[in-house]
């Protein structure tokens, strides 16, 4: 059996995460650890039997016998590391979100672009049950002309390092970029344009809030300076519409699941429900998503390519199956977002083609990242 032998830089409570994956995936080896705090590298290196380690980026992307690189990094670092990796001609795998700006996302599609090495970016909500049904009903044409769709993600108090998980580089612009909708809206805006086709933003208003109480000597520590409440309304091609809802703390009831809107029929994402009308009666239809997935698993087992943002990355570098363009979904997804923060800070809407014009680069200087 050929593996792919990855090197995973980065090896924190998102590093291990993707430690953990890959040993289910028969197929993926992982060979190589990275990082700055060496006690947490060894930590992981003897929990998952990596043996070679290093605190040095550099060494790490030039390691010759390694395929791919994963970067499991703050978000301000992602450019400059996945950019060195596509040059120095390793297939790359990074986190959500893709980037902190627009301009360091748009850096990393063009290196992409450039090297013609593949890039991935980690947008688990892609492979999901959900996401997998409803693609179906779409694809299908079941909803007729998709003209609105909703974005919506809820946590009623739960933001990184001041709400007590996690650590303080998820709070501050100067490393993580962005709050609620940077950690977690990239999900759900992503899963939307995925099923939508990837549509062309024309124009966005948004506005973002940090309104809630939270404890001051972690205020403080922390330099929280991100929004935990994210909305906005986003135009699209062809009269498509987009709002959403994103929250890290708020004082009020769950939002519904993310939803699509169609002229024959609609989509609620979680619980999925299909809504419809047949005979003159509205109906909402449940999906039993585990037969789906049983029969997936079964009788069309080459989905399996597909059960994971890891799975798919490894099968698509053995040619088992194309690659989800997620590079390109998450550079639009990471267009709507850096569009809600220009609206919030010039208060008026912003145009599409004002975001590559206006959107700064916010990665930082790695002294290592060159040996």
């Amino acid at each position: 059996m050929k593996k792919i032998r990855i090197g995973v830089i980065g090896n924190g409570i998102i590093g291990e995460q993707h430690l953990r994956n890959y040993a289910q995936i028969p197929e993926a080896e992982v060979v190589a650890l990275c990082d700055i705090n060496e006690a947490r590298m060894n930590e992981m290196g003897d929990k998952y039997g990596v043996e070679r380690r290093t605190t040095n980026i550099g060494q790490l992307l030039r390691m010759d016998d390694i395929d791919a690189v994963d970067v499991c990094l703050h978000n301000n670092l992602h450019a400059p590391v996945t950019i060195e990796s596509l040059r120095l001609g390793k297939h790359t795998y990074c986190e959500k979100p893709m980037a902190g700006s627009f301009a360091d996302a748009q850096a990393m599609y063009d290196a992409m672009n450039e090297t013609g090495k593949k890039l991935h970016i980690q947008l688990g909500t892609l492979y999901s049950k959900e996401t997998k049904a409803a693609k179906r009903f779409i694809d299908n044409g079941d909803l007729g002309h998709i003209y609105h769709m909703r974005s919506t993600g809820f946590r009623r108090r739960n933001r990184p390092f001041v709400d007590g998980y996690a650590t303080k580089e998820f709070v501050n612009t100067t490393t993580s970029g962005g709050g609620a909708l940077f950690d977690m809206g990239v999900y759900h805006i992503a899963q939307l344009l995925y099923l939508t086709g990837i549509p062309k933003l024309e124009r966005v208003t948004g506005h973002t809030y940090a309104e809630i109480a939270m404890d001051e000597g972690r205020r403080a520590e922390s330099g929280y300076n991100v929004e935990e409440l994210g909305i906005g309304l986003a135009a699209y091609e062809n009269g498509l519409s987009m709002d959403f809802i994103e929250s890290w703390a708020i004082h009020g009831a769950p939002f519904p699941g993310s939803s699509i809107y169609g002229s024959e029929a609609g989509l609620t994402l979680n619980p999925l429900t299909f809504h419809s009308r047949q005979h003159d009666m509205e109906l909402d239809t449940k999906v039993d998503l585990n037969q789906m997935d049983y029969l997936e698993h079964t009788v069309y087992a080459s989905t399996a390519h597909y059960d994971s943002s890891q799975h798919h990355w490894i099968h698509a570098l053995l040619g088992d199956c194309e690659l989800i363009p997620t590079a390109k979904i998450a550079l639009e997804t990471s267009r709507v977002q850096e569009g809600i923060k220009l609206s919030q800070q010039l208060k008026r809407e912003i145009l599409a083609d004002e975001i590559p014009e206006l959107s700064v680069s916010r990665s930082l200087e790695i002294p290592n990242l060159k040996p």
